[in-house]
């Protein structure tokens, strides 16, 4: 008897797993289990913590003297750190700043102005201009900055930056700065603050003139702790500016690994749209709505936490005037695609609003190359076309033309989606490789390595304007062209694992899994509408799938990912780039791969 109930047991156990593993071997099985993992994973709310303190000079530093005194009256406060250079070193420090200011580096006053005068701050791509430049002469070691500052009252403020780099690869070296090295300040004071503050003094009128910031205050004269001085209203003495508490992201981990606004966590919300649709199962819709409301709902809090606080790097900061393809067009992408999708959600007054925006800059202020439509961005150099920007724009156009109520903006952004294609080959593409380069800098003839990924999104961007753009269109047949083109010249590459390599023509690179799902989803959806020749790349699909099943483990993990990737002419550079787990560059292109497969098999059987 328990031999036989040994035999059943086998039996169902070994029947059991041959489902399990009947059922994983569909592509939308897989899909589903990556789905589920991000389900778990993303809460899609704010933690609050204190601000972080960075005690290396490489962003934006600030004192918000405002916040810290609570006064709207005149009056004048000091702020002190100190800058510890590596080597001696001159650099060009941009800074912004309220009314009067007095700037002493070790001793020596280095910059004065008297008068009045707003902050102004200006955004650029991926930073933040500031409207004044002082060269600071910095010794080896440690030096001394000490900031006097006036306001008339109201605003009141500083803000400095080291010289702002605009994306361009190097290793550059930058000083610290803050508290740390400081005789009489503890671990505790520097861990959360770079400055010590002082103040508010009077800043009285003379002959109709404020005269405050010329009259000379303990701070001028000592650096003593301990001490107590007249204010202008109660004894003051050395303390840190107010600490603010800021939202921010639950479990962020790597940049490409949270749900922070950008292209690819939008590509993972517009992924699991259509992973409902194609599934029936509400939960994955529920995962894009989750995404779309929190970040629109947010843009109150996350404008208070920029614009107030001048925490430029706080979370989802770039939903704020954006000036880049990949916060503005690309991340929008669930949200137009709803708007297209869902005649009646809740929040639909917010995403038409949010959706109109994005649709005039798509139009009349998103970058473009002069003489040209192609979109084009100022970094690392102005000009510089990015092949990444074909994904981050052209979807969009795409969506746009079907979402356009009037026959003129439809034929407006579907004419612009193709113009955009044919002018990004004469930029990025490269004849002698037939592979698009990863960039291209408008004043210098450089050849930029052969980018996976890079690939990928031109090769997904050809694919979303081909299916929409009717074959009766002046170029259509050139689009198709290249789209085939540049399919044959992929398939080259792909090795005998059925990966593409991170640098596709360098066999030594890593296998990686989001230039792969991408090639794989295209190459699929050219089988499945008859753009490609299905003898010779089903068999392509196929193999790259199967690779990318093997970086799927069963609770929905993914492996091998590399992480967001910058231009550069080194080909180390691309050779060296970190790979992760689940980082989103890659999951939403492994669940548009599983969907294209699932949906070339379903159309290939019929």
């Amino acid at each position: 008897m328990k031999l036989i109930k040994f035999f059943v047991f086998l039996f169902f156990t070994f029947f059991g797993l041959n489902l399990f593993a009947q059922k994983q071997s569909s592509p939308i099985e897989y899909a589903k289990l990556i789905g589920d993992k991000l389900i778990r994973d993303t809460q899609f709310k704010y933690n609050l913590s204190v601000f972080n303190n960075n005690p290396i000079f490489n962003g934006l530093q600030q004192v918000n003297f405002q916040r810290t005194y609570g006064i709207s009256t005149p009056a004048v406060a000091y702020a002190y750190t100190t800058i510890d250079a590596p080597n001696a070193m001159e650099l060009d420090i941009e800074f912004a700043h309220n009314d009067g200011l007095k700037i002493w580096l070790n001793n020596e006053l280095i910059y004065s102005f008297h008068g009045n005068k707003k902050i102004n701050l200006v955004y650029d791509e991926r930073n933040i201009e500031l409207q004044e430049k002082c060269k600071f002469k910095l010794n080896s070691g440690k030096n001394t900055l000490l900031i006097k500052s006036e306001s008339k009252g109201l605003e009141w403020g500083f803000l400095m930056q080291p010289p702002v780099s605009k994306g361009a690869v190097g290793d550059v070296v930058y000083p610290a700065i803050g508290l740390k090295s400081v005789p009489y300040i503890t671990e505790s004071i520097s861990k959360i603050s770079n400055w010590l503050v002082i103040g508010p003094f009077p800043n009285l009128e003379k002959n109709g003139k404020r005269i405050g910031l010329d009259t000379e205050y303990p701070p001028e004269k000592e650096l003593e702790f301990g001490n107590m001085y007249t204010g202008i209203d109660q004894k003051v003495t050395w303390t840190i500016p107010k600490i603010e508490i800021l939202g921010t992201l639950i479990n962020p981990l790597q940049w490409g690994t949270n749900y922070q606004w950008n292209y690819h966590n939008g590509g993972v919300a517009w992924a699991m749209q259509v992973l409902a649709e194609t599934t029936g199962e509400t939960k994955y819709d529920k995962y894009a709505s989750n995404f779309g409301n929190f970040h629109l709902d947010g843009i109150p809090f996350v404008e208070y936490q920029v614009r107030t606080l001048n925490a430029d790097a706080s979370a989802n900061n770039e939903i704020i005037n954006p000036k880049l393809l990949d916060f503005t067009l690309a991340p929008s992408l669930p949200l137009i695609y709803k708007l297209r999708t869902s005649p009646n959600f809740q929040n639909r007054d917010k995403y038409v609003d949010f959706v109109n925006k994005m649709i005039h800059y798509a139009r009349y202020d998103q970058l473009r190359y002069p003489g040209k439509s192609l979109f084009t961005r100022t970094s690392p150099e102005k000009y510089t076309t990015w092949v990444d920007d074909m994904f981050m724009g052209i979807p969009f156009l795409v969506q746009a033309s079907q979402y356009a109520k009037d026959k003129e903006s439809k034929d407006f952004f579907m004419n612009d989606a193709a113009q955009q294609v044919l002018e990004f080959k004469t930029q990025v593409w490269d004849e002698e490789a037939n592979l698009y380069m990863h960039a291209k800098y408008s004043q210098r003839d450089v050849k930029l390595p052969h980018w996976s990924r890079a690939n990928g999104w031109a090769i997904w961007a050809m694919s979303d304007v081909l299916m929409y753009l009717p074959k009766s269109h002046k170029s259509y047949s050139q689009i198709l062209n290249q789209f085939k083109t540049h399919a044959k010249s992929l398939a080259r590459y792909q090795n005998i694992r059925g990966f593409w390599p991170n640098l596709i023509d360098n066999p030594s690179s890593k296998d990686e899994v989001s230039g792969t799902a991408i090639f794989t989803m295209a190459m699929a959806r050219g089988v499945r509408y008859g753009w490609l020749n299905k003898k010779i790349f089903e068999p392509i699909v196929i193999k790259g799938w199967n690779a990318l099943k093997s970086q799927i483990e069963s609770d929905g993990t993914v492996h091998n990912i590399c992480m967001g990737t910058m231009c550069s002419e080194d080909k180390n550079y691309y050779l060296n780039r970190p790979f992760f787990d689940n980082d989103t560059h890659g999951l939403f292109a492994l669940l548009f791969a599983a969907l294209e497969v699932e949906n070339m098999t379903n159309t290939l059987k019929k």
